[in-house]
């Protein structure tokens, strides 16, 4: 019996270990402008692309980035490192004769780690306000960039409780098993369109997948970022709120 259960156990690894995506390349996207209401993409944004080595991912590129600070993210597994530069703000803020306890120049890491407990709830169907979950479409696919890519909506709920579908098209046999650039998808999206209010809304499409091309040295963090503590975040994020409400009085 000891035997055998040595051997399931070995079988499992074997098989974990293959499940695991080995892509290693480049993703390149086209950035459009695709609502009712047109409008120019600036010529900076207008391309976009994702490095991919195993279960990491790394991007510079604007249309991925969850903050206007953001400046490049990298996605290791289930961790996600983001790379934020408020120096601007904090300088036209203490220009403006505000005080912060943070002295720094405003070069940050922030980091977020995805827990079990947060990738059982991605699939749950949940409606309250500020709140989503995913809902995977079994038997929709359509080829992207050489790739069969597969159906998946994000039902999004804004603060009245309404909800703000988003439809994806992704591969899960590239990038982390949960990936955390967006918000714990199953993989790498190859198209997205996206609200951007008043009638205008952006859609990101893969154009181009190169194998190859990247190295280990592609996804490692730039020097020059300092990492805070959650609570110094915190108070950073609040002390910066305030002062500008008060600019704004």
């Amino acid at each position: 019996m000891k035997k055998l259960f040595t051997l399931v156990a070995c079988l499992a690894l074997i098989g974990s270990l293959m499940a695991q995506n080995t892509f290693k390349g480049i993703i390149k996207y086209k950035v459009e402008s695709s609502g009712e209401v047109a409008f120019q993409i600036p010529a900076e944004a207008a391309n976009a692309e994702i490095l991919v080595n195993g279960s990491r991912i790394y991007t510079k590129s604007t249309i991925f980035m969850a903050s206007p600070f953001s400046e490049s993210v990298l996605v290791n597994d289930r961790t996600m490192t983001s790379c934020d530069n408020y120096s601007q703000l904090l300088s036209y803020l203490r220009n403006n004769g505000s005080e912060f306890t943070y002295q720094g120049d405003g070069k940050l890491l922030s980091k977020s780690t995805l827990t079990q407990e947060d990738i059982d709830q991605l699939v749950v169907p949940d409606t309250e306000p500020g709140h989503f979950y995913f809902e995977y479409v079994d038997g929709e696919t359509k080829e992207i960039a050489g790739i069969v890519a597969k159906k998946v909506i994000r039902h999004a709920f804004d603060s009245d409780g309404k909800d703000q579908p988003v439809e994806m098209w992704y591969t899960d046999e590239m990038g982390p098993q949960y990936n955390m650039l967006f918000m714990g998808l199953k993989g790498i999206p190859l198209m997205c369109k996206q609200d951007a209010g008043e009638g205008k809304a952006i859609t990101f499409t893969a154009i181009e997948v190169v194998k190859g091309k990247v190295k280990d040295a592609d996804f490692l963090l730039p020097d020059g970022y300092q990492t805070l503590s959650d609570d110094e975040m915190r108070t950073l994020g609040t002390e910066i709120q305030e002062e500008l409400e008060l600019l704004q009085e």
